[in-house]
């Protein structure tokens, strides 16, 4: 089970985060629509990049993997509470409580391995 929410938390991590680092057109609609530059919401990619990487290392070493799903806690409450400011549904904040139900998933696994 450890194995599989480390590759679906990795996977998590790096699709939305290609995204932004390419500038996918919907990426520069959502950063407009919170009212983050785009260069700066590009640095939430990076930080994506590097959870992604953490949570894949932490196959082999455990400590980094927990510390890379502890940032991504931080980052989707985050990303939560700006979904919240800017008033969206439910449907548009799905993606981030999606990934935030994985994450802590991985944590409760990784919490007893």
């Amino acid at each position: 089970m450890y194995i599989a929410l480390s590759i679906l938390l990795t996977a998590a991590c790096l699709v939305p985060a290609s995204a932004k680092l390419l500038g996918h057109p919907k990426m520069q609609k959502s950063a407009a629509h919170f009212g983050i530059p785009w260069r700066r919401y590009q640095l939430i990619g990076v930080a994506e990049v590097a959870a992604g990487a953490g949570v894949l290392i932490g196959l082999w070493w455990h400590p980094l993997g927990v510390a890379a799903a502890a940032g991504m806690v931080v980052a989707l409450t985050g990303a939560l509470i700006t979904h919240r400011r800017a008033l969206d549904s439910a449907k548009e904040m799905a993606p981030a409580l999606l990934a935030l139900a994985i994450t802590l998933a991985y944590l409760a696994i990784a919490a007893t391995s």
